[in-house]
């Protein structure tokens, strides 16, 4: 593999499997408050806050973890001004005291928050403006969850950049991942190189998994999965998966790795595959190499589809988890491609209508979608081109799924945030 290509690669998963506390989109707004906050320097008496309709999707009923039980945007940009550290970006409101929640409670009774959606355009827009007593500061997030576009406090501007909706999806590097290259990266990549963000990535979603399993989060998706069908390798890995993902929905305060910008894709692509290799005994580095894959497979699919759409991320996260999976019991190139097509076939199209408790169920029904592509071709059964949107050839069918959840199903997201806007 050439060097710059490798070193791309590397690149794509540190940047991309960063540590986050709770849903990202909420924390994303807490964010820019938290922003906001340091360039006002004085008591805030009026919020503004524009946001786009998929943030609103993803906050309206997610809880904020920090917060003694909140939810919502309110809630969330109320965190940040309170008790945030923006130096922590995604883990801005991680270090939160209790004491500090009554005083996050005070502010919302006390604050005027304005929350209007946005008419920028922007799938991903994070618009705070506060109002002190003489002064006020401003701070925009677009593209990303910590892509700062502008930040200021009154004529002064610290950060001014230009946005551009239609590269701000996908990186240019992004675009650069197909499956052969992976599958070559993963077997090839010197494992120190990656293993201090393979070794967190582990650790951290992991712990909230178990913490998913032993707690009364959500609708206990993971607990229930285990009780009713057992303790197979197989729904071992749904069930992990899902209960981290109910403890994650549900104002667990423990940090996950995100992947794509999202902790429910980091869980996906990750934990399926932890449970396996720990079921298999196979030795760490293997590990490592098949969460290369499972992570760099994951934001390869989402890399067509954008951050925010009406196509749930789990799906791509799940067949990323099939392909590492695939990879730990030998597969090579032809049987992860196979894998992911068979995966894509299966459960593509699968709405997201914010975050949630049901995403934990998505999570389980996308880790079982990427399993079954595996055990299709792996007993000589597979899907082929023309079946749908499946056609001849992995990267062909990639760009199909991006093409339904990008441009088909904007006009199915734009329904889905109308639904839930409805009183």
């Amino acid at each position: 593999m050439k060097k710059e290509l490798y070193n791309i690669y590397v690149q794509i998963l540190k940047k991309e499997l960063v540590p986050a506390m709770g849903c990202t989109e909420p924390i994303a707004i807490a964010y820019a408050a938290a922003l906001a906050q340091e360039q006002l320097k004085e008591i805030v008496k009026r919020v503004e806050i524009l946001v786009s309709g998929n943030i609103i999707k993803n906050v309206k009923s997610v809880f904020v973890p920090n917060t003694g039980g909140l939810r919502g945007i309110a809630a969330a940009a109320a965190a940040g001004i309170v008790a945030g550290d923006a130096s922590k970006e995604l883990e801005v409101i991680s270090s939160v005291s209790e004491e500090q929640h009554e005083k996050i409670k005070g502010f919302l009774e006390q604050t005027e928050i304005e929350i209007k959606e946005s008419d920028s355009g922007y799938i991903f827009d994070i618009d705070i403006v506060l109002y002190g007593e003489n002064h006020k500061a401003h701070c925009r997030i677009a593209g990303q969850h910590t892509n700062v576009i502008y930040l200021g406090a009154d004529d002064k501007v610290e950060i001014e950049r230009i946005y551009k909706e239609e590269t701000g999806n996908a990186l240019n590097q992004h675009e650069l991942l197909n499956v052969k290259d992976i599958v070559t990266f993963a077997q090839e990549v010197d494992i120190r190189e990656v293993a201090e963000t393979l070794d967190r990535q582990i650790s951290y979603n992991m712990a909230i998994a178990k913490a998913g399993l032993e707690g009364e989060y959500g609708a206990r998706i993971g607990q229930i999965l285990l009780k009713s069908y057992g303790d197979s390798v197989q729904n071992r890995a749904k069930a992990y998966a899902a209960a981290a993902s109910d403890a994650r929905m549900n104002g667990c305060s423990l940090p996950v790795i995100i992947n794509s910008g999202s902790g429910n894709q980091g869980i996906t692509a990750s934990v399926p595959v932890i449970v396996f290799a720990e079921d298999m005994q196979v030795s760490k580095e293997k590990l490592h190499r098949a969460l290369v894959i499972s992570n760099l497979v994951t934001i390869h699919l989402k890399t067509g589809i954008g951050r925010l759409s009406a196509y749930c991320g789990a799906i791509s996260a799940g067949c990323g988890a099939g392909a590492g999976i695939t990879y730990l019991y030998g597969g090579q190139q032809k049987e992860i491609e196979h894998t992911i097509v068979n995966s894509l076939a299966i459960n593509s199209g699968v709405i997201c209508d914010g975050a949630k408790s049901s995403c934990a169920a998505k999570i389980a029904s996308a880790v079982e979608a990427g399993m079954l592509g595996m055990q299709m071709y792996f007993e000589g059964s597979q899907f082929y081109g023309g079946d749908g949107i499946v056609t001849k050839g992995v990267e062909n069918t990639i760009e199909h799924v991006g093409r339904l959840a990008r441009i088909g199903m904007a006009g199915t997201d734009k329904e889905i945030i109308h639904i839930m806007m409805e009183k």
